[in-house]
Protein backbone atom coordinates (compact mmCIF):
# COMPACT_ATOMS: atom_id res chain seq x y z
CA UNK A 1 0.00 0.00 0.00
CA UNK A 2 1.31 3.44 -0.91
CA UNK A 3 1.52 5.57 2.22
CA UNK A 4 1.14 9.34 2.50
CA UNK A 5 4.48 11.15 2.68
CA UNK A 6 4.49 14.01 5.17
CA UNK A 7 6.00 17.28 4.01
CA UNK A 8 8.37 19.78 5.53
CA UNK A 9 6.60 21.55 8.36
CA UNK A 10 5.26 18.37 9.97
CA UNK A 11 6.92 18.08 13.43
CA UNK A 12 7.56 14.31 13.03
CA UNK A 13 10.28 15.18 10.49
CA UNK A 14 12.29 17.15 13.03
CA UNK A 15 11.87 14.75 15.96
CA UNK A 16 14.40 12.03 16.81
CA UNK A 17 12.74 8.67 16.07
CA UNK A 18 12.42 5.93 18.68
CA UNK A 19 14.31 2.65 18.31
CA UNK A 20 12.43 -0.33 16.91
CA UNK A 21 12.08 -2.92 19.70
CA UNK A 22 9.91 -5.65 18.15
CA UNK A 23 11.24 -7.58 15.17
CA UNK A 24 9.82 -10.19 12.85
CA UNK A 25 6.23 -9.05 13.36
CA UNK A 26 3.71 -9.00 10.51
CA UNK A 27 3.21 -5.26 11.21
CA UNK A 28 6.93 -4.48 10.81
CA UNK A 29 7.17 -6.55 7.61
CA UNK A 30 4.08 -4.78 6.21
CA UNK A 31 5.52 -1.36 7.07
CA UNK A 32 8.79 -2.26 5.29
CA UNK A 33 6.87 -3.48 2.20
CA UNK A 34 4.65 -0.37 2.21
CA UNK A 35 7.67 1.90 2.55
CA UNK A 36 9.38 0.32 -0.48
CA UNK A 37 6.15 0.61 -2.47
CA UNK A 38 5.74 4.26 -1.41
CA UNK A 39 9.37 5.07 -2.24
CA UNK A 40 9.09 3.51 -5.72
CA UNK A 41 5.73 5.19 -6.40
CA UNK A 42 7.35 8.55 -5.62
CA UNK A 43 10.51 7.79 -7.63
CA UNK A 44 12.79 7.93 -4.60
CA UNK A 45 15.85 5.89 -3.66
CA UNK A 46 15.39 6.15 0.10
CA UNK A 47 12.59 6.62 2.61
CA UNK A 48 12.65 6.90 6.39
CA UNK A 49 9.72 5.93 8.60
CA UNK A 50 9.26 9.51 9.94
CA UNK A 51 8.50 10.55 6.34
CA UNK A 52 5.38 8.38 6.50
CA UNK A 53 4.51 9.72 9.98
CA UNK A 54 5.97 6.73 11.86
CA UNK A 55 8.50 7.93 14.43
CA UNK A 56 10.66 4.79 14.44
CA UNK A 57 14.30 4.20 13.48
CA UNK A 58 13.59 2.42 10.20
CA UNK A 59 14.60 3.33 6.66
CA UNK A 60 14.56 1.62 3.28
CA UNK A 61 17.03 2.33 0.49
CA UNK A 62 17.35 1.15 -3.10
CA UNK A 63 19.89 3.12 -5.14
CA UNK A 64 18.76 1.20 -8.26
CA UNK A 65 15.23 2.66 -7.88
CA UNK A 66 13.70 -0.80 -8.23
CA UNK A 67 15.89 -2.01 -11.11
CA UNK A 68 17.99 -4.44 -9.04
CA UNK A 69 16.21 -6.45 -6.31
CA UNK A 70 19.60 -7.21 -4.73
CA UNK A 71 20.24 -3.54 -3.98
CA UNK A 72 17.30 -3.21 -1.56
CA UNK A 73 18.39 -2.35 1.99
CA UNK A 74 16.35 -2.30 5.18
CA UNK A 75 18.01 -0.27 7.94
CA UNK A 76 16.55 -0.70 11.41
CA UNK A 77 18.18 1.14 14.31
CA UNK A 78 21.18 1.97 12.07
CA UNK A 79 24.36 3.53 13.35
CA UNK A 80 27.25 4.83 11.27
CA UNK A 81 30.51 3.23 12.39
CA UNK A 82 33.00 4.85 9.99
CA UNK A 83 32.95 7.82 7.61
CA UNK A 84 35.68 8.33 5.02
CA UNK A 85 36.45 11.08 2.53
CA UNK A 86 33.98 13.62 1.25
CA UNK A 87 31.77 14.29 -1.74
CA UNK A 88 29.46 17.04 -2.84
CA UNK A 89 26.35 16.10 -4.77
CA UNK A 90 22.78 17.09 -5.42
CA UNK A 91 20.17 15.88 -2.97
CA UNK A 92 16.43 16.08 -2.87
CA UNK A 93 13.90 14.77 -0.40
CA UNK A 94 10.45 13.24 -0.87
CA UNK A 95 9.29 15.37 2.11
CA UNK A 96 10.58 18.56 0.48
CA UNK A 97 9.41 18.03 -3.12
CA UNK A 98 10.62 20.38 -5.81
CA UNK A 99 13.82 21.44 -4.06
CA UNK A 100 17.29 20.07 -4.82
CA UNK A 101 20.63 21.37 -3.59
CA UNK A 102 24.26 20.32 -3.38
CA UNK A 103 25.14 18.77 -0.02
CA UNK A 104 28.54 17.73 1.33
CA UNK A 105 28.60 14.17 2.73
CA UNK A 106 31.15 11.49 3.50
CA UNK A 107 32.24 9.62 0.35
CA UNK A 108 32.11 6.22 2.08
CA UNK A 109 30.33 4.99 5.19
CA UNK A 110 30.24 1.74 7.10
CA UNK A 111 27.19 1.11 9.22
CA UNK A 112 25.61 -1.42 11.48
CA UNK A 113 21.88 -2.05 11.45
CA UNK A 114 19.29 -4.72 11.98
CA UNK A 115 17.01 -6.34 9.43
CA UNK A 116 13.28 -6.99 9.84
CA UNK A 117 14.06 -10.22 11.73
CA UNK A 118 16.21 -8.29 14.19
CA UNK A 119 19.50 -9.76 12.94
CA UNK A 120 22.48 -7.40 13.12
CA UNK A 121 24.53 -6.84 9.99
CA UNK A 122 27.19 -4.44 8.76
CA UNK A 123 27.40 -2.94 5.31
CA UNK A 124 29.15 -0.13 3.56
CA UNK A 125 28.37 2.20 0.75
CA UNK A 126 30.19 4.66 -1.48
CA UNK A 127 29.03 7.61 -3.55
CA UNK A 128 25.24 7.52 -4.07
CA UNK A 129 24.61 4.67 -1.61
CA UNK A 130 26.70 6.42 1.04
CA UNK A 131 24.77 9.66 0.42
CA UNK A 132 21.42 7.86 0.70
CA UNK A 133 22.46 6.10 3.92
CA UNK A 134 23.54 9.37 5.52
CA UNK A 135 20.42 11.21 4.31
CA UNK A 136 18.05 8.55 5.71
CA UNK A 137 19.89 8.25 9.03
CA UNK A 138 19.66 12.05 9.31
CA UNK A 139 15.87 11.66 9.00
CA UNK A 140 15.89 9.20 11.90
CA UNK A 141 17.69 11.84 13.96
CA UNK A 142 15.18 14.55 13.05
CA UNK A 143 17.62 16.27 10.68
CA UNK A 144 16.61 17.40 7.18
CA UNK A 145 19.02 17.98 4.30
CA UNK A 146 18.22 21.69 4.62
CA UNK A 147 20.39 21.69 7.77
CA UNK A 148 23.42 20.98 5.58
CA UNK A 149 22.83 24.09 3.45
CA UNK A 150 24.06 27.62 4.01
CA UNK A 151 21.78 29.83 6.09
CA UNK A 152 21.01 31.87 2.97
CA UNK A 153 19.92 28.86 0.86
CA UNK A 154 17.93 27.43 3.78
CA UNK A 155 16.06 30.70 4.33
CA UNK A 156 15.35 31.05 0.61
CA UNK A 157 13.81 27.54 0.48
CA UNK A 158 11.81 28.15 3.67
CA UNK A 159 10.42 31.40 2.21
CA UNK A 160 9.41 29.62 -1.01
CA UNK A 161 7.69 26.89 1.02
CA UNK A 162 5.83 29.50 3.12
CA UNK A 163 4.53 31.01 -0.14
CA UNK A 164 3.40 27.57 -1.32
CA UNK A 165 1.65 26.98 2.02
CA UNK A 166 -0.08 30.35 1.78
CA UNK A 167 -1.21 29.55 -1.76
CA UNK A 168 -2.56 26.18 -0.59
CA UNK A 169 -0.05 24.28 -2.73
CA UNK A 170 1.85 22.61 0.14
CA UNK A 171 -0.06 20.05 2.17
Amino acid sequence: MVLRIVKYGDPVLETKAKPVTEFGTPELRQLVDDMFETMYANKGIGLAAPQVAVSERLAVIDPSAGEDPNSKLVLINPEILVKEGSQIGEEGCLSIPGFREDVKRAYKVRLRARNADGEYYETEGEELLSRAMQHEIDHLNGVLFLSHLSLLKRDLIRRKIRKLVKAGEWE
